[in-house]
């Protein structure tokens, strides 16, 4: 009885075929993709301007944690 009313509940949940979950992959790969160029938009109009700065400490830190293994 139990599998007969999960099997109704799926079949209920998914009545377009099973497809719902793609789409809503999809939806979500591409609000991800267009917050990423967001980023990068941004990004690009900082350095353009002057405006983006670089944290040399943390850059240089970065490199030798890189260059030197543990």
């Amino acid at each position: 009885m139990i599998s007969q009313l999960n099997s109704a509940g799926i079949k209920t949940a998914y009545q377009n075929g099973g497809t719902e979950p793609k789409t809503n992959a999809k939806k979500t790969q591409e609000m991800n993709k267009e917050a990423d160029m967001s980023k990068v938009d941004q990004l690009k109009e900082s350095i353009q301007s002057g405006e983006y700065k670089i944290n040399l400490q943390a850059l240089s830190k970065r490199i030798a944690d890189e260059l030197m293994p543990n």
